[in-house]
């Protein structure tokens, strides 16, 4: 996943011990660098060709934005890490279909967006600023990291009505976890890393850190809450959607799927025809978890 990764062990452990700062701002870059940048797909280019684009300056990275409709009833879309917004088209399509008008973006470092890597601070950025041009969101669904992002600029002054969650993350430990044993890296590396976050990302938020946690003041979102997530996802563990169905209590719904992995949960008609339904039907009371075939 990394590579040349026993020489960046060696190095980040030893550079923590004598020059925290350096070590920090290096363990940073690589823990927010995606893992390639996705393209479109034939069967998404269609939708996006259509889509009326936009940009936004976001921490000097240009962003590119999508939106379709007639910016009546904003549905936000936000991919996950590595991805793009092309790939929640089969939401996109049939919230159009029904009226509403689905935005999206590709976040920094992906898609057709500038820069080389993207953070939860950036994302909550764009959201904000998508927020205040198209209104309170009818809905918001996210996949994956974006689950994690989306939350987090939930609960910092973005509304929305319902939520849609899939093979959603709900710890940032989780990917810090990751990040951690993938390099085999030092607890003082990631301290390290904390550290240049709250001093030069967010210096006017303290304990910022402790806030990226999606199951982290749940009351917040005062939203109902639909999670759906494989068992058999590789990526995201389904432990990661159980841990929010917990957090938002009786405004929580969530369904297991079989067979559907991490990515095809996107795009199985089943699921996005489950989600659709939830977000266009009159307010009710989610109930527990249940399972759904692939």
């Amino acid at each position: 996943m990394y590579p040349m990764a026993p020489l960046i062990r060696t190095a980040l452990n030893a550079t923590a011990r004598v020059a925290p700062g350096p070590a920090g701002r290096w363990a940073f870059h690589l823990f927010v660098r995606p893992l390639g940048r996705a393209r479109v797909r034939p069967e998404e280019q269609k939708l996006f060709d259509a889509a009326r684009t936009g940009h936004l300056r976001i921490r000097g990275k240009d962003v590119v934005t999508y939106a379709w409709g007639d910016g009546r009833r904003p549905v936000l879309l936000v991919h996950g890490w590595s991805s793009r917004a092309s790939r929640l088209t089969a939401f996109a399509e049939e919230l159009l279909a029904r009226g509403y008008s689905p935005v999206a973006f590709d976040a920094p470092g992906h898609g057709d967006s500038s820069g080389k890597a993207g953070n939860i601070v950036e994302y909550r950025e764009i959201i904000r600023e998508l927020h205040a041009r198209h209104g309170d969101f009818d809905a918001v669904v996210a996949h994956s990291f974006g689950v994690l992002a989306a939350l987090f600029a939930l609960r910092d002054g973005v509304r929305t009505a319902r939520f849609v969650g899939l093979g959603g993350v709900g710890s940032f430990e989780l990917l810090l976890a990751g990040f951690r044993a993938g390099l085999g890296l030092d607890e003082r590396v990631i301290r390290c890393m904390r550290d240049h976050v709250e001093r030069r990302i967010a210096p006017d938020e303290p304990g910022i850190w402790d806030s990226f946690g999606a199951d982290r003041d749940p009351g917040e979102l005062g939203a109902p809450v639909l999670l759906f997530h494989d068992e058999g996802d590789d990526m995201v563990p389904p432990a990661q959607s159980r841990l929010l169905a917990r957090a938002h209590g009786d405004r929580a719904r969530l369904v297991v799927t079989r067979g559907l992995g991490h990515r095809r949960i996107l795009s199985d008609p089943a699921v996005v025809a489950e989600a659709v339904r939830f977000l266009t039907a009159p307010a009710g009371k989610p109930a527990g978890e249940r399972m759904a075939a692939g």
